[in-house]
């Protein structure tokens, strides 16, 4: 059986609508530094990810100690949206611990994220005793913060 030698983690990629919006979230809201924005060639987009006529702006963002990667496709025109529920296949989302859970739901309101569920004491597990907190917004991305234990 073949395995790979992982060194580490390179960052977590979200293809959202509105890249400006989705930059300031991280920037202004969550405080992560934005490393680069840019257009990419389509011809290495359609290669890299079999998408013919990908035309996109790619920004990174850095936090403690993870980087972001969003992506805005301007073409191809059939392009679509999804939004799977945590209970579907494909589903996937960016766990953020903070410091201040009620901190980390006035930026959410701020920058139009919708609360999934509730905020929840998580009583089992690694995070036991936790608060944690599932956000989306319309943009294409889900967030869970997880606030640090008192």
């Amino acid at each position: 059986m073949a395995s790979v030698q992982v060194t580490g983690t390179n960052h977590t990629s979200f293809t959202v609508r509105d890249l400006d919006r989705a930059i300031a979230l991280f920037r202004d809201g969550l405080g992560f530094e934005l490393l680069s924005k840019a257009p990419r060639d389509p011809a290495a987009i359609a290669a890299i990810t079999g998408v013919a006529g990908g035309d996109v702006t790619i920004a990174f963002l850095q936090g403690p100690a993870h980087r972001v990667e969003l992506i805005e496709y301007h073409a191809p025109a059939d392009r679509g949206a999804s939004a799977p529920r945590p209970c579907d296949a494909g589903f996937a989302h960016l766990a953020l611990d903070v410091a201040d859970m009620d901190a980390a739901l006035a930026v959410a309101a701020e920058h139009r994220l919708g609360l999934l569920g509730q905020v929840y004491v998580i009583d089992q597990g690694p995070n036991a005793g936790r608060r944690v907190a599932y956000f989306r917004d319309d943009n294409g991305l889900t967030l869970e913060f997880l606030e640090a234990k008192a």
